[in-house]
C-alpha cells in the first residue's frame, strides 16, 4: 500500500497507541511499583536506629524518638505539657510550651470529605500519635554555659493567652548562666507565623550561637507519595543574586538519598502534600544552610527539613534579634502569590506543582478562574475554557477537518486508482499525489488538532489535580467534586442497586469508578458520554485503508472509555465537551461538502423509517 495513502492513519494510530501505553504505565503500573517500593522501605525501616551524620545541619537538635503511640489526641497533647491555643479565621490548634513546638494545627476552611460533619483537615499532629508532624525553633551553640533552647526547653508564657492575628504571644527562657531568650510568636489572618527571637547576653564573655528551624514528620501516612501526577515530599527554592531554582524530592527518592544539603541566600524550604504545605522562610538577605534529612527509627523514618541561619556572636550586655517565618496552610494561588510579593519570596507560587508544562498549566488555571468569577461554577468555567481552546484552534482545525472531509468525498476515486494499478505502488502513489494536489488535500492535516490537544489535555489534568481551588467544587446534580472521579457506576445501575463495587474482594479496585486514574470496569455516566462522543468523532473521520487498523480504531473508544472512567470528573467534562464541539465543527464542514457522515446517515434512516 502506498505510504502516502495511510501515513495519516499510521501517525494517528501511533499517537493513540502511545497515549494508551503511557496512560497505562503512568496510572496503573507506576502506582503498583510505588506501592511495592513503599512496602520494601517500610520493611527496611524496622531496623535499629542508624547513626546521624556528625557535620553540617545534621547536628541540629531533634526531639527524642517515640516508641509507643496513642490514638487519643487529648492524651498526646497532655504529654506535651502546657499549651497555648491558636485561633485564627483559617487555623485552629495549639502550640506546646515544651520546646515552643507548633504541633497541633487544623485548617478550618477545609474538610476531609464532603460528608456532613466531616472534620477539618489536619496539618500538624502532636508527638505521641502515629505520624506526628511538627515545627520546631531553637539555637545551636557549642560550649554555651547554661545551654541554648531546643526541642524540650520549658518556655514560660509571659504575655498573651491565645495566639490570634491581633494578639501575639511572648515566651521567655533563662538559661541560668546570663543568657535570656525571648520569643515572640505572631500570626496573620491566613497561614503565616512569624517567630522573632531576641537573645540577650548578660554574662561577662561573648557567646556564639546559630538559629535553626526544623519541620519533622515522624513517618509518612500511607496515602501520601503515591500520586505520580504531582509532587509530594520535600521542596525548596535556593540560590542567590536573583538566580533561584526550586528543588523537589519525593518521599521515595528522599529515603534513597537521606542527606541533601543546600546553601542559599534567602529562599525557603518545606514539606508539601497535594494541597497543603509547611515551609520555613528565613530573612531573604540572610545566608542559610538547609537540608532534607531522613533518619531511620525502629518503627518509622523521620523526614526532616532543617534550616540553619548565620552565626551570631553576642558581646556582653548586648542582644540580637532573629526572625523566622513558618507557612502552614493551603496552597491557594492568590495566597502564595500575595506572600511572594509581600515578603519578596523567590518562586513561592511554585509550591504548587504546575508541572513541566507550567507555561500552559498556569495560564489555563488563570482562564478557569476568570470564567469562574463570571459564571460562579467551576464546571461551567471548564466548559468555557474548552470553548476558548476550540476557538483558538478553530482556523487550523477547520482546514484539517475540511481536508479530512474531502478525503471522504474522494474515497471512491482513490479506490479506483488502487484498482487501476493493483501491482504498481509507484503508479498508485503518483496518481494519488496528483489527486491530492488537484483537490488541495493534505493527508496529514487530520493529525494536527490531535497533536495540539495532547499538551492541553495534560495541562488541564494537571490543573485539576494540583489546584486546591478545584477541590470539592461541585458542578450540577450528583457531581459534587470536579477534582474526583464521577461517583456513579454502571454496575449499580447508577445508584439504583445498593451495592458498593469497590468493596468487592480482590477485584474491587477494578470495579470502582472512583479510582483517581487508571483502568476501571466501573463505568460512570461521564465516562459513557465521553466514550460515545469519542466514537462518533472517530466515525466521522476517514476510515483507515488497512483492515487491521480499522479494527484497532474501532476498539479505541471502548478502551479509552474504561481508561478515562477513573479520571477527575472535570477532565471528562472538558474532553467530552471538546469532542462535542469537534463533532459539530466536523459535521458542518462534511454536510457543506456533501461528504458521507454518520449523522446525515442516521437522519436519512429516520426519515425513511418515518415514511
Amino acid at each position: 500500500m502506498p505510504p502516502h495513502d495511510n501515513s495519516r492513519n499510521t501517525i494517528l494510530f501511533v499517537v493513540i497507541a502511545g497515549i494508551m501505553l503511557i496512560a497505562y504505565s503512568f496510572f496503573v503500573m507506576e502506582p503498583q511499583a510505588e506501592k511495592r517500593r513503599a512496602a520494601q522501605q517500610a520493611a527496611a525501616a524496622q531496623t535499629a536506629e542508624g547513626p546521624a551524620a556528625a557535620t553540617g545541619i545534621t547536628g541540629t537538635a531533634a526531639a527524642a524518638p517515640v516508641t509507643t503511640f496513642t490514638t487519643d489526641r487529648r492524651t498526646a497533647l497532655a504529654q506535651g505539657g502546657l499549651r497555648v491555643p491558636i485561633q485564627t479565621p483559617t487555623l485552629t490548634g495549639s502550640l506546646s510550651l515544651r520546646g515552643s513546638r507548633i504541633d497541633d494545627l487544623f485548617l478550618t476552611r477545609y474538610r476531609e470529605t464532603l460528608e456532613a460533619g466531616s472534620p477539618p483537615v489536619e496539618l500538624f499532629r502532636p508527638e505521641g500519635m502515629r505520624h506526628g508532624y511538627q515545627a520546631q525553633f531553637g539555637w545551636n551553640g557549642a560550649n554555651v554555659p547554661g545551654g541554648v533552647p531546643g526541642p524540650t526547653t520549658p518556655w514560660r508564657l509571659t504575655q498573651g493567652a491565645t495566639l490570634t492575628p491581633t494578639t501575639p504571644i511572648t515566651l521567655t527562657w533563662d538559661n541560668g548562666a546570663g543568657m535570656r531568650f525571648t520569643r515572640r510568636i505572631a500570626i496573620d489572618d491566613q497561614y503565616m507565623f512569624a517567630v522573632t527571637d531576641t537573645v540577650a547576653n548578660f554574662s561577662p564573655t561573648p557567646i556564639t550561637i546559630r538559629p535553626y528551624a526544623r519541620l519533622e514528620r515522624q513517618g509518612v501516612p500511607a496515602d501520601l507519595g503515591r500520586n505520580q501526577i504531582l509532587h509530594e515530599g520535600a521542596i525548596g527554592t535556593f540560590g542567590e543574586d536573583g538566580a533561584y531554582s526550586t528543588e523537589q524530592l519525593k518521599y521515595g527518592a528522599w529515603v534513597k538519598k537521606p542527606v541533601q544539603e543546600h546553601q542559599s541566600t534567602g529562599g525557603w524550604l518545606g514539606i508539601t502534600d497535594k494541597y497543603w504545605m509547611a515551609a520555613l522562610i528565613p530573612s531573604q538577605d540572610e545566608r542559610i544552610e538547609a537540608g532534607f534529612l531522613v533518619t531511620e527509627r525502629p518503627q518509622f523514618n523521620v523526614h526532616s527539613v532543617i534550616m540553619q541561619g548565620a552565626e551570631h556572636t553576642i558581646a556582653p550586655n548586648t542582644q540580637i534579634t532573629e526572625t523566622t517565618r513558618l507557612f502552614a496552610g493551603a496552597k491557594r494561588k492568590e495566597i502564595l502569590s500575595a506572600y511572594e510579593q509581600a515578603l519578596d519570596l523567590p518562586r513561592f507560587i511554585y509550591a504548587i506543582d504546575w508541572g513541566f508544562l507550567f507555561f500552559l498549566t498556569r495560564p489555563i488555571f488563570i482562564v478557569v478562574e476568570f470564567f469562574y468569577g463570571i459564571l460562579g461554577n467551576f464546571g461551567l468555567a471548564i466548559l468555557a475554557l474548552t470553548l476558548t481552546v476550540r476557538l483558538i484552534m478553530f482556523p487550523l482545525a477547520n482546514k484539517s477537518y475540511e481536508s479530512m472531509s474531502k478525503m471522504r468525498v474522494l474515497a471512491p476515486r482513490m479506490e479506483e486508482i488502487k484498482k487501476k494499478h493493483p501491482d504498481d505502488p509507484p503508479a498508485q502513489q503518483k496518481e494519488l499525489m496528483a489527486l491530492y494536489q488537484k483537490e488541495k488535500i493534505n493527508p496529514l492535516a487530520g493529525c494536527l488538532p490531535l497533536l495540539l490537544q495532547i499538551p492541553v489535555f495534560y495541562a488541564v489534568y494537571k490543573m485539576l489535580s494540583v489546584t486546591i481551588e478545584m477541590r470539592h467544587q461541585p458542578f450540577f446534580g450528583w457531581l459534587q467534586d470536579l477534582s474526583a472521579p464521577d461517583p456513579t457506576n454502571i454496575l449499580t445501575l447508577f445508584g439504583l442497586i445498593p451495592w458498593d463495587p469497590g468493596a468487592t474482594p480482590i477485584i474491587g479496585s477494578f470495579l470502582a469508578s472512583g479510582t483517581s486514574g487508571g483502568f476501571t470496569l466501573g463505568l460512570s455516566v461521564l465516562a459513557i458520554v465521553y466514550g460515545l462522543t469519542m466514537w462518533l468523532q472517530m466515525a466521522m473521520s476517514p476510515p483507515a485503508p488497512d483492515p487491521m487498523q480499522r479494527k484497532i480504531f474501532a476498539f479505541m473508544p471502548v478502551i479509552f472509555t474504561f481508561i478515562m472512567a477513573g479520571f477527575p470528573a472535570g477532565l471528562l467534562i472538558y474532553w467530552g465537551w471538546s469532542n462535542v464541539l469537534t463533532i459539530i465543527q466536523q459535521y458542518v464542514i462534511m454536510h457543506r461538502l456533501k461528504a458521507e457522515n454518520p449523522i446525515d446517515t442516521f437522519i436519512e434512516r429516520m426519515k425513511k423509517a418515518k415514511a
